[in-house]
């Protein structure tokens, strides 16, 4: 019988010495979950290009002096059978994406090869790992074919994707089900695949997403300029799907067949909110500070997008912890602290410690 305790959190016993490969660790959600492994005692290997912006998470917090980390692309299959194989992970998790809507209308070539190429080099250099038990493949919420329906996607439905990004994270999910079925399976390699919504949180500096431009505008005491005030988008800290990552790695790795499928992990409804309400409430925990809408014609995006989280919280018993509200209020504090030049690995470590104590209550 499965331990009790591993069906409710994160299980500190089963990281400690484990061997984890980490793909994208420079980026943001990648910068958060390396600092986590290693605050679970887990050894971890980063394998990514150089962080994607300045400032970044990955700088600030200091996450070279944690992890082993090396900058190589995973396009150069060469280096990644190298770097992937002499570490001989027991988990791996692949992160590393062209992640951005908005670039990937400027470099849709690049955004295939990274996300879907990409995704087949990591699988196929996997196949040696000797040691290898479980990889979680991270892609995103807009891996569905989105219809603007209001009720949430379930992982049941058609992947597809309007635009090049959205269109290559759904062509890296029919990637995930064809090693899974025709390799994995076979070498007893639990292969998960798991989208998450839009996450927030401290130590984002991308271009084109709303909380980082609202930071900058904050920043400068400028108007925040919108281009979209109406869409509706699945909000959550970068901690929620990050735990669910952790807990469906722990479950794979003891059961490769149960858990090899997709998972979505995203926020509770009501915290499936527009953009406008995102806007309002940030500026008034940021004073002197205002938005207002871009004349600019923009590429197209989808205005309503949602998930439906019901199979991980009866599966996994994973469930959201933190409100939009209290993300939002967490995400001013820790920029603030950036701004006084505080400890940003002792911030974010005192943030994953405070998340986890929600967990378990």
């Amino acid at each position: 019988m499965e331990d009790l305790v591993d069906k409710k959190m994160i299980d500190q016993e089963f990281w400690k010495g484990k061997r984890v490969f980490l793909t994208g660790h420079t980026g943001f959600k990648g910068g958060w979950l390396s600092l986590w492994l290693f605050s679970l005692g887990a050894k971890v290997k980063g394998y990514s290009l150089e962080p994607p912006t300045s400032p970044s998470l990955f700088v600030e917090a200091k996450i070279d002096s944690i992890i082993d980390s090396k900058i190589a692309d995973i396009r150069d299959q060469e280096n990644l059978y190298k770097s992937m194989t002499e570490f001989n992970p027991d988990i791996l998790i692949h992160m590393a994406a062209q992640p951005l809507v908005r670039r990937s209308y400027d470099e849709p070539i690049e955004t295939y090869e990274v996300n879907v190429i990409g995704t087949a080099k990591v699988l196929e250099v996997a196949r040696s790992c000797s040691n290898l038990k479980a990889i979680v493949n991270i892609t995103t919420d807009k891996c569905y074919e989105n219809d603007e329906r209001s009720e949430g996607y379930k992982e049941s439905d058609p992947m597809g994707g309007y635009d090049p990004y959205s269109s290559s994270k759904g062509c890296a999910e029919l990637v995930t089900s064809a090693y899974r079925r025709s390799f994995m399976q076979k070498q007893g390699i639990g292969l998960a695949s798991v989208r998450a919504g839009n996450v927030i949180g401290g130590g984002d500096w991308a271009d084109d997403r709303l909380i980082p431009d609202i930071l900058r505008s904050f920043e400068k005491n400028k108007p925040v300029v919108i281009r979209n005030p109406k869409a509706t988008r699945p909000w959550q800290h970068v901690l929620e799907p990050l735990s669910g990552y952790l807990i469906l790695a722990q479950r794979l790795y003891k059961n490769q067949k149960e858990y090899a499928q997709g998972w979505n992990f995203g926020p509770n409804e009501e915290d499936a909110k527009p953009v406008d309400w995102i806007l309002n409430r940030m500026v008034s925990k940021w004073p002197d500070s205002c938005w207002e809408l871009d004349q600019d014609p923009s590429p197209h995006e989808a205005n309503f997008l949602k998930l439906d989280i019901s199979k991980a919280i009866s599966k996994l018993k994973w469930k959201p912890v933190w409100s939009l509200d209290q993300s939002l209020d967490k995400i001013v504090a820790w920029h603030k602290t950036w701004l006084e030049g505080g400890d940003m690995q002792i911030t974010c470590f005192a943030e994953i410690e405070e998340y986890m104590k929600g967990m378990n209550k």
